[in-house]
């Protein structure tokens, strides 16, 4: 085994035994890094979508591609060939509006799991001039170029926001009261980088003239420290001999968050201002955005329960703000309704779940519905945009929760899909609508990206994973399935068996799972993981989304609101009775297992009277919501004041005295999302009952547990602790 990894056990020390190192021989093909297939992301469109530009495979050149060949029209940059400074390599870039510029990005270091610093230098194409983007500051997060190309605001290390104008080489600040575990402009706090999915919290006005941008005054929110050591895997030397620390701000459920406020910056007179929103209520603003005219900054609000959502616009100017839109709900808004609004120039899309599923709603400015783009009883997933002609595209689950099909509805709301009906596809559109890209891909299938004309002709295929189907033709294949508890509740699943299934023999099984709410695992989708090796070891592995789960409308999944781990463990264990029923598996060797929530619902699952688990593996599990973020926690179930039952009794801690199988927890010490405060509890919660679990600690690593081939190490230990417990 690897040196970094620390192994306790409160019973015993945790041996290696050759099945171990067996499994991390034979596994290692079917984990990360391993199991990666070639993906492709959406390139650099010029607006007329006819090329795009590209990084070279030696990362030393951005190139120019015609769009319906692929073919290089031209070198747009060089790194052997820039004036003023050099660099040997190009990490990432991206290109100004108006084309004449490019951000290059390098050195990128990472600040939380999503987050990063890096240092940039602004390209001029014409002169072939390369620039660091700031002399005075190191390092910048979240650079963004003007409409025009001719500025840049970026954050620095101290958590201010500058302008760099471009045309004069000169640095400009926007603020100055920048602090860190204080004061933050113009990115995000950990929490709403976490829970927003929000990388940058700045928007210029489509005239270059404003500059609008979010505060984040964390001073009263609670500070969070773990140790850091030395480690082995990427060793931190300075802490060879006393462990160091890391300190953030974080909010745990019921505690303060960040009072966040909106500013907008006048670059001619330097001058700025305050915006005020009319609504005393407002906790959250998970976005601001320019709505297609420098007038018109729109600002999406959430009050702290996540139950309303308002839309103002807001003249940055004049201060004068208007709400255009309301969405209330009796339970939480769907994240996609405010994370993921599309803003056109005279009108703007929301994904809403008013009628019981998600559909696509197109507003004026004003505050007007002007259509219904979507209906039915299926779920739109992601919505793509309008071409010339009107039709709009989206991404939903028409034929059922475990596909995901894109279809095109045009003026008259005819719709048509147009990828298969079963499996999964996403898409990508050019700037102009007049081309896509299709990724498509199934339980058999790896993906297959293609491009297509708007009018649906095929142009070319741009990569199939040929290497990647031969790789793992022999691979144990998924077959779907629903199961009926005796509650009477249908659920959707997958089971993978053994190649040389024997329907004569009982197998053992390993039920894994996720549970969060809005979360799917059951999809038919490509994916080769530690499952499939489990299967060729002997093992039924079976998958099932419970209540709380996606793709299935609004009532199944705010059935758990206020009330989470009940209806999934109610679940979850009517799926381990019925698996248990059949006469091929052995019902006193049934384990199960998840990372994170998946971890949270695997403690509730083996801790009630008479749970039908012999054996439970948990990763990075929250063990009491009290300890998790107040976004997230709060957006199920409320505040502990405003829910003190349901709070008590989603704990595993409070269900200890019920757990009595074999249970192995593994935690990342530098988990900044899920602390390791959750495991610690958990078992001094166990040994207080006179009981013990096996823990199994990655020093060092985050949430993801992924450097170093940690993955395999994972799911490794994983194999073995159901090996001897199965």
């Amino acid at each position: 085994m690897k040196s970094f990894l620390a192994i306790i056990s409160l019973a015993a020390t945790i041996t290696v035994s050759a099945a171990n190192i067996s499994n991390i021989k034979g596994m290692a093909p079917y984990v990360y890094p391993e199991n990666r297939v070639n993906s492709l992301s959406k390139p650099d469109y010029l607006p007329d979508g006819l090329s795009y530009l590209a990084l070279s495979s030696d990362y030393k050149r951005i190139v120019k591609h015609d769009t319906k060949t692929g073919a290089e029209i031209e070198t747009v940059m060089d790194v052997t060939n820039t004036r003023e400074s050099k660099l040997d390599r190009i990490q990432s870039y991206e290109l100004s509006q108006d084309g004449s510029k490019i951000l290059i990005c390098t050195e990128r270091t990472p600040i939380y799991r999503h987050s990063y610093k890096a240092k940039f230098y602004v390209y001029e194409i014409r002169t072939r001039i390369l620039r660091p983007l700031s002399e005075t500051h190191a390092y910048q997060r979240s650079p963004m170029f003007s409409p025009d190309g001719r500025m840049v605001a970026f954050v620095g290390e101290d958590n201010n926001i500058y302008l760099k104008k471009i045309d004069f080489n000169t640095e400009v600040p926007v603020t100055t009261d920048g602090q860190i575990n204080h004061i933050i402009n113009g990115v995000p706090d950990w929490v709403y980088e976490e829970e927003f999915t929000s990388s940058c919290s700045m928007a210029w006005a489509p005239d270059n003239m404003t500059l609008s941008y979010l505060k984040y005054n964390e001073t009263d929110v609670p500070e969070y420290s773990f140790p850091l050591y030395e480690g082995t895997c990427d060793p931190m030397t300075q802490y060879a001999l006393y462990p160091g620390s890391f300190t953030y701000k974080y909010p745990v459920a019921g505690e303060p968050n960040s009072k966040v406020t909106i500013h907008s910056y006048d670059v001619d007179n330097r001058k700025t201002k305050n915006i005020t929103l009319p609504d005393d209520k407002i906790e959250y603003i998970p976005r601001i955005h320019y709505g297609g005219a420098p007038d018109r900054l729109i600002a999406v609000t959430l009050n702290r329960e996540q139950t309303r959502m308002e839309i103002f616009s807001v003249n940055p100017r004049s201060n004068v703000s208007k709400s255009i839109m309301v969405e209330e709900d009796n339970a939480w808004i769907e994240p996609c309704t405010y994370e993921d609004i599309t803003f056109n120039a005279d009108n703007f899309v929301i994904l809403s779940a008013r009628s019981g599923f998600i559909h696509a709603y197109q507003y004026s400015y004003a505050g007007s519905m002007t259509r219904q783009i979507t209906s039915g009883e299926y779920d739109v997933t992601a919505y793509y945009g309008a071409d010339a002609k009107g039709n709009h595209y989206y991404q939903s689950t028409v034929t059922g929760p475990v596909n995901r099909v894109i279809s095109r509805i045009d003026v008259k709301g005819v719709s048509k899909n147009i990828t298969p009906e079963k499996g999964t596809a996403s898409a990508w559109f050019t700037p102009a609508m007049n081309f896509y890209t299709v990724n498509y891909n199934n339980a058999a299938t790896p993906p297959a990206y293609t491009l297509y004309t708007i009018a649906d002709k095929q142009v070319r295929v741009l990569e199939e994973n040929k290497d990647v189907a031969a790789k793992y033709a022999s691979a144990p294949k998924k077959e779907f399935l629903t199961i009926t508890t005796a509650d009477g509740v249908t659920l959707n699943a997958y089971m993978i068996k053994p190649n040389d299934f024997n329907a004569s023999k009982k197998y053992p099984v390993i039920m894994h799972q996720y549970s969060g709410p809005g979360s799917q695992q059951v999809l038919d989708h490509w994916q080769i993981d530690w499952m499939q090796y489990a299967a060729m070891q002997g093992y039924i592995v079976l998958c099932v989304d419970p209540r709380g789960t996606g793709g299935r409308g609004r009532a199944w999944e705010t059935v758990v609101y206020k009330d989470l781990g009940h209806y999934e463990t109610i679940d979850q264990q009517g799926a381990a009775r019925y698996i248990a029923s059949l006469p091929y598996v052995d019902s006193s060797r049934i384990g199960i297992c998840g990372w994170s929530y998946g971890g949270y619902e695997t403690l509730m699952a083996i801790s009630t009277p008479n749970c039908p688990f012999a054996a439970g593996v948990a990763v990075a599990p929250v063990t009491d919501w009290r300890y998790y973020d107040s976004i997230y926690a709060e957006r199920y179930m409320l505040t502990p004041n405003e829910n003190e039952e349901g709070y008590e009794e989603s704990a595993p801690l409070n269900a200890v005295a019920n757990m009595n199988v074999p249970l192995l927890i593994m935690h990342g010490t530098a988990d900044d999302n899920v602390h390791l405060m959750n495991t610690i509890q958990y078992v001094s919660r166990l040994q207080a009952a006179g009981k013990f679990c096996d823990m199994f600690l990655y020093p060092n690593m985050n949430h993801s547990i992924y450097n170093c081939n940690a993955r395999l190490s994972v799911y490794s230990r994983l194999l073995d602790y159901f090996n001897k417990n199965l």
